[in-house]
């Protein structure tokens, strides 16, 4: 058995700094590479992907909405061709740079308030999956396990992975608790492992409720903003080494 270990990073801009990038990379096996709109910027971009580069860490693109100043977490109503083209254009510049430090971009994550609505409307999932195929029509998209964005990458095709969440809540749906929300953020890096063990070895998410939802379970996701962020990967990466369960970059199914 193997499983991915993934983190959101390259979130700094210019002078600003963001989470402990390079701290990560030695712990986790894929990056999600911020492109530029929610955060990040191509100094950012470049000195992320030329670490992961060197540390064998998957790269990939992370676009977002373009809303710095709410780091991508606010709904925003971009609809049709715009939404398409916003979603190239990072892309696009993500494997731009990579292109530049000798790296490619493996995988395609959306972010934020993109994601979370992309797990709720297959419309507006399949207008950001079909914009990031047509500029590389094998890349694997890592999606929300059990959500539409699943649905929508199984429906076209398309080279997948799905993603959980050690850091994140869930609901009843497989979508996850909305932040603010009591049971939203895991914070104790042991309780995220204990988790992801469970889940791993169990091939399903369980809910906040309880419920026990099957789910393709390629890839964990921890946030690599939080203050808890090398904590929580260090714990879960440990935990999993211990189980027996390999961690490797992910490979589409």
């Amino acid at each position: 058995m193997k499983v991915d270990l993934n983190a959101d990073m390259g979130e700094g801009f210019g002078d600003w700094t963001m989470g402990d990038d390079a701290a990560l990379l030695d712990v986790v096996t894929s990056a999600n590479v911020a492109c530029g709109a929610h955060a990040g910027d191509w100094d950012v971009m470049a000195r992320t992907m030329k670490i992961a580069r060197d540390r064998g860490v998957g790269i990939g693109a992370h676009p977002g909405f373009p809303d710095l100043q709410g780091f991508g977490r606010r709904r925003m109503a971009i609809a049709g061709d715009s939404l398409a083209n916003l979603v190239a254009w990072q892309f696009g510049a993500a494997r731009g740079v990579a292109a530049s430090v000798g790296a490619e971009v493996r995988h395609f994550k959306l972010h934020g308030a993109l994601a979370n609505m992309a797990s709720e409307d297959a419309d507006l999932a399949r207008t950001a999956y079909e914009a990031a195929l047509r500029v590389d029509p094998q890349v694997i998209l890592l999606v929300l396990a059990g959500t539409a964005q699943e649905a929508v990458a199984r429906d076209l095709g398309a080279s997948w992975a799905g993603e959980i969440f050690a850091d994140r809540g869930y609901n009843d749906d497989a979508t996850l608790v909305t932040r603010g929300q009591p049971g939203a953020m895991i914070h104790d890096p042991e309780i995220a492992a204990e988790r992801m063990v469970r889940f791993v070895r169990g091939g399903a998410i369980i809910a906040n409720s309880g419920a026990i939802l099957p789910a393709a379970c390629d890839s964990i996701c921890l946030h690599g903003d939080g203050p808890e962020a090398v904590a929580i990967a260090r714990a879960v990466r440990a935990a999993l080494l211990a189980e027996g369960i390999d961690l490797s970059p992910m490979s589409g199914r």
